[in-house]
C-alpha cells in the first residue's frame, strides 16, 4: 500500500483529503505545519506528499524547497494543493518542483487523477 503525507493546517480539509486517499487505498500520515511536515517526510519517506501552500508557520514554497534540497526527500513526488489559485500559479508551482497541482475546493476524482499522474512521472 502506498503512503501519502498530507501537510494541511485546516482540520476540515485534512479530514476530506485523508478520507479521499484512504477510500482509494492509500495509507495516510498527517502533518499540520510545514516544519512538522518536512520532518515527517524525512522520517517516514512517504510515496508522495500532498502539500497545502498556505501553512501557519512557513509557506508551502519553503517546504517544497526544503524537500527538494534534502537528499532523503528530494525524489518524493509533491502535489501542491491551494485555494489561493491565481492565473499562472500552476506553472509557477510546477517550475518550483511540484509534480502536480490541485485547486480547492477539492474534487475527489481530480485529486486521485493528479496523484496517479504525479506517481507515473516519478
Amino acid at each position: 500500500m502506498e503512503t501519502a503525507l498530507v501537510i494541511e493546517d485546516n482540520p476540515n480539509n485534512m479530514v476530506l483529503i485523508c478520507d479521499i486517499l484512504e477510500f482509494n487505498g492509500y495509507s495516510v500520515i498527517q502533518a499540520e505545519t510545514g516544519t512538522s511536515g518536512f520532518e515527517v517526510a524525512k522520517t517516514h519517506h512517504p510515496d508522495f506528499i500532498i502539500l497545502d501552500i498556505q501553512l501557519p508557520d512557513i509557506n508551502g514554497f519553503n517546504v517544497l524547497e526544503k524537500i527538494r534540497e534534502n537528499t532523503m526527500t528530494k525524489d518524493i513526488p509533491v502535489i501542491a494543493m491551494t485555494s489561493y489559485a491565481m492565473a499562472g500559479d500552476k506553472a509557477k508551482f510546477i517550475a518550483a518542483g511540484c509534480d502536480g497541482y490541485v485547486e480547492k475546493p477539492i474534487e475527489p476524482g481530480l485529486v486521485i487523477k493528479q496523484i496517479q499522474e504525479a506517481l507515473k512521472k516519478s
